[in-house]
């Protein structure tokens, strides 16, 4: 498998779309209420086209249900990071770490052994995406960010072992985000009541906003790991900070740093090297 332009220019579009629906979580009266509505609004849009696709192979079904589960720790983890952490600080954090913990169980998991070059390209774009986030911040935004991470790393590898086995990668993306939504909505259900379903009527139109930039930019990213190497597309798929970086200063008026922008440089740098 090669990581051909094709794949990199659809990996990088969905970059931009995770950090899309990110910033509109950040941007929301209620964190924890708006990663429930993403995960509602994905859910709906997945159940839409379902009836129209082949199940996937039966052989992908444990993969998508850990996948579920495991989801429910990162939608715990992203409201808690971003409830006490700026975007330009907390996102950075969470999916600068992820790549890492994917590239070096990537040999284990699925025998993909990476160039000298592409490792090189890995730590650059890895290095500049977490010198987005130094600086002093909040200990628990800190610790949230750090603890999703690690959930990032391991659903990664999950989905890119079920979407390899279920011979239909889109159908399997459609059925992880309709489980993923009954799993987050009854949890929701359980700790706010009917603050959840109150704000989805209230927010319908910005649940399924968020829900079609989340769905398409996982499923994006699914697509591409059947075709290049998981560890090369996760490091790709993270190159989302530099659009979250933009995004937090256009929309949430956060500042854009000399520091930022020389760890934009040194991601960049990454992907020059990882297409060499």
């Amino acid at each position: 498998m090669e990581l051909t332009l094709p794949v990199t220019l659809a990996v990088l579009g969905g970059a931009l779309l995770h950090a899309a629906w990110n910033t509109l979580v950040k941007a929301s009266e209620d964190k924890e209420l708006d990663t429930y509505a993403v995960a509602a609004g994905s859910g709906v849009l997945a159940l839409l086209v379902l009836p129209f696709l082949p199940l996937p192979a039966a052989a992908s079904w444990p993969w998508l249900a850990g996948s579920a589960a495991v989801h429910i720790l990162y939608f715990l983890f992203l409201a808690g990071a971003y409830r006490y952490g700026e975007l330009s600080y907390v996102y950075p954090v969470m999916r600068g770490g992820g790549p890492m913990v994917v590239a070096a169980s990537g040999v284990l998991v699925f025998a993909e052994v990476l160039r000298r070059t592409e490792w090189l390209g890995v730590l650059l774009v890895c290095g500049g995406i977490l010198a987005f986030a130094t600086g002093p911040h909040d200990r628990r935004a800190t610790l949230f960010a750090l603890a999703n991470a690690v959930v990032i790393g391991a659903y990664t590898l999950i989905d890119a072992q079920g979407a390899r086995a279920s011979a239909a990668p889109v159908s399997y993306t459609l059925w992880f985000f309709a489980a993923n939504a009954v799993l987050i909505i009854a949890m929701g259900r359980l700790k706010r009541g009917r603050a959840v379903p109150r704000y989805l009527a209230r927010h319908w139109l910005r649940a399924l906003a968020g829900g079609a930039c989340s769905l398409g930019s996982y499923g994006v990213a699914l697509w591409a790991m059947t075709r290049a190497p998981v560890a090369l597309v996760a490091v790709l798929r993270e190159t989302a900070v530099i659009f979250a970086a933009v995004l937090a200063a256009l929309v949430l008026k956060e500042k854009l740093t000399r520091r930022r922008l020389f760890a934009t440089g040194a991601v960049l740098a990454g992907l020059i090297v990882l297409k060499i």
